[in-house]
């Protein structure tokens, strides 16, 4: 199972290893997620919260189709268009797992929006890592790929479908500017790519956005 590699891919990335195995706190089956948070799961990740008086309980839900495809199709050995769409969901929870807990143990709030602009980042820069380590490259469409053809769960409130085109416009806007200055063939510098990437996950709320909308 890819999981913990991909948790282990981002944390190296932004030099940011929260000491917690995300396998730990996954769910896989609907019924269980439904159980816990009292509905259906609307996709197939959610990152389930819940406070208590001894602090904040983290379950990760993660459909197990999606995990056995992967681990039939493993992005580590070869990504493509197959499993494109399932290492995508597979890292948005481990993204918004792993900047959770980071913050958490910083003693610091993150907002709804700023988790989601993290993991459309986060998705964009781990698949951008596979291929290059795969191909020497990275296709030209990647960024099309992730931002522009996308779509929304029908069923999504206007709120939400509101903060996810927001995350989703944030997180564009931002990559584009880091593989113009940093990943494109002329200017390849991944060690300022990794310098910007940390100080951008270490940024709280409004700074963040601020800088991913510039």
């Amino acid at each position: 199972m890819p999981l913990e590699r991909l948790q282990r891919l981002l944390a190296d990335i932004y030099d940011a290893d929260v000491g917690l195995d995300v396998r730990d706190f996954l769910v896989t089956a609907r019924g269980g997620a439904a159980a816990l948070a009292r509905a259906e799961p609307a996709a197939d990740e959610v990152l389930l919260l819940r406070e208590s008086p001894e602090g904040l309980d983290v379950t990760l839900y993660v459909d197990e189709a999606v995990l056995r495809r992967l681990a039939d199709a493993d992005p580590f050995e070869s990504l493509a268009d197959h499993n494109l769409a399932d290492l995508c969901t597979v890292l948005e929870g481990v993204s918004h797992f792993q900047y959770l807990v980071w913050s958490a143990q910083r003693g610091r709030a993150v907002s709804l929006l700023e988790l989601e602009t993290q993991a459309e980042v986060d998705k964009f820069v781990g698949a951008f890592a596979l291929l290059a380590r795969q191909h020497g490259r990275v296709p030209p469409g990647l960024h099309a790929r992730l931002f522009e053809r996308v779509g929304y769960l029908g069923s999504l409130e206007a709120a939400a479908r509101a903060r996810y085109e927001t995350a989703n416009r944030l997180a564009a806007r931002y990559c584009r500017r880091l593989q113009q200055r940093y990943l494109d063939r002329r200017a390849f510098r991944p060690d300022l790519a990794l310098r910007a990437l940390r100080a951008f996950w270490r940024l709280p709320h409004r700074p963040k956005l601020n800088l991913a909308s510039a």
